[in-house]
Parts: structure tokens; sequence; C-alpha cells
């Protein structure tokens, strides 16, 4: 079986990396801007953008090496774990409010964020079933088997992989202003969760491929391994974000004791003065 992308990227892959690109011009621009009006805008977030936009754009366009099931799998990897996280690292919420002036867009975006409907959507155990279990049923079914030959089931594949693998990723680091920020053992939980089902799938696809298709032995462990190690990769970076995220947390909450602390003892003595 070949898969869709080996006989050149469809229109829509075509749209994608577009899409992609100019995601990137457009965050050069706005993280352009705030530098220019004297304001600071790490530059790692640009890299990090930038790293995420040409990830996406190369998974759209076939350009993972390999063999057929293996370069689907890498393009999957950078599609739906890679890319997310690389793009939830430059923080794009944040930057799009830092540039937007004050008036009704601004005011729009904010309400959007915070609206009830984007919090539970970024509520983390329901984006880890989105996102795994779009994964199991993909690969489990014959789906993946009738979307290589359906450009539209092809286009929704890849529309799925990133759009879950955003939302997943972005409920559990949660650095962008939102409407609830949910616990860190919460969060934590659920990237447990979804990194044993990812590791279980792949185990599964490593002795039987998925319906209807037919690969090769080799290539079918190949990217069955790809898809394993290349997720604990990822999902070891997601853990190093919370692990950074409850320091900071830690360390505010300490500052904020210290203080609270300093204002005790000064009512006492000031007081006595006053006595």
């Amino acid at each position: 079986m070949i898969l869709a992308h080996g006989a050149g990227p469809g229109l829509f892959e075509q749209a994608l990396a577009v899409a992609a690109s100019a995601a990137a011009v457009a965050y050069w621009w706005a993280a352009g801007r705030l530098r220019r009006r004297g304001d600071t805008w790490s530059r790692w977030r640009t890299v990090s953008a930038t790293a995420g936009s040409t990830g996406v754009a190369g998974a759209a366009l076939g350009l993972p090496p390999g063999t057929p099931f293996t370069a689907h799998m890498v393009g999957h990897l950078v599609l739906g774990m890679a890319a997310p996280l690389l793009f939830v690292l430059s923080r794009p919420l944040t930057l799009a409010l830092r540039v937007l002036p004050p008036g009704a867009p601004r005011r729009g975006f904010l309400a959007l964020a915070h609206s009830r409907p984007a919090g539970w959507l970024l509520f983390p155990p329901l984006a880890a079933l989105i996102d795994g279990g779009g994964l199991w049923l993909l690969y489990r079914t014959e789906l993946f088997a009738a979307a290589q030959h359906d450009p539209a089931g092809h286009a929704v594949m890849h529309v799925h992989v990133l759009a879950a693998g955003l939302l997943f990723t972005f409920s559990v680091c949660q650095l962008d202003p939102v409407r609830r920020r949910w616990h860190l053992a919460l969060r934590g939980a659920a990237l447990l969760v979804a990194g044993a089902a990812h590791a279980v799938l792949a185990k599964a696809l490593y002795a039987v491929p998925p319906p209807g298709t037919a690969f090769a032995p080799a290539d079918l462990r190949a990217g069955a391994q790809a898809m394993y190690y290349g997720g604990d990769l990822v999902e070891a970076a997601l853990g190093a974000v919370l692990a950074a995220s409850w320091y900071r947390a830690g360390g505010r909450a300490r500052a904020h004791r210290r203080r609270r602390s300093g204002t005790g003892r000064g009512l006492p003595a000031a007081t006595g003065v006053r006595s």
C-alpha cells in the first residue's frame, strides 16, 4: 500500500503548508512590532514558532524520509506532537493580546479565550480523550486505510491530528491566558494517561497493522518504534514544561507568604509606637 503523500502533496497539503508559512510571517511581524515600540519579547519564542511552522509545512508536503508507514508516522509525530508543543511554547495568544490595540478586536479575542466552551475544551481529560481517542479510532479501525484513497478523508485526518495535538498540548501547558487554569496535578495525570495510551497503541501497531492495510513488516515495526520513542521524547518535554510551571508557582507562593509574614511582623511594632 502506498500512502497518499507518497504520490506528492495534494491541494490541501499545499494549502496547509502555505497557511503554516503565513502563520510564521504573522508571528514575525507581531513580535517585530512589539520590539519596535520598545516592548520585550523573547527571541526564543519566535524561534519556537518558526520551527513549529516549518514542521507543519514539512509534514504536509510529505518531506519525512523513509518507507511509507515510517514516513507517515514521522509526519504524524511532527504534525500532532512536536509542532503543537513548539507553537504552545511560543505563546501565540499572549503575543496577539499584546499586539492588538485596545478596542473591539482585542475585547472579542479575549472574550473568546475566556469563553465557557474554550474552558471546557481545554479541560485536560477531555482534550486527552479527543487526541488519544482519535488516534485509536484512526489506527485500530479501517479509517486509516480509507483515508489513503480519499483526498477529503486524508485532509480531515491531517486537520484532526494537528487540531487535537494543539488542543491537548495547550490544555496541559496552559502558558497563555485562558478562562480557567486547571490544577497542575490534573494536567500531569492527563499527560501520564495520554502517554500510556499512546505507548500501548504504538506497541499494538508494532504487532498488527491498521485494518485494511498491508505494510511490509520491517516498515510497520520501524513506524511503530518511531511512534513509541518519538512520543516519549515529546511527552518528556511536556513533563519538563509542567515541572517548570510547578517550580514557578512554588516560587510565587513562597514570595507571597514572605510578604504576608513581613507585613504581619510589622503590624505589632507599628501599633506599639502609636500607643
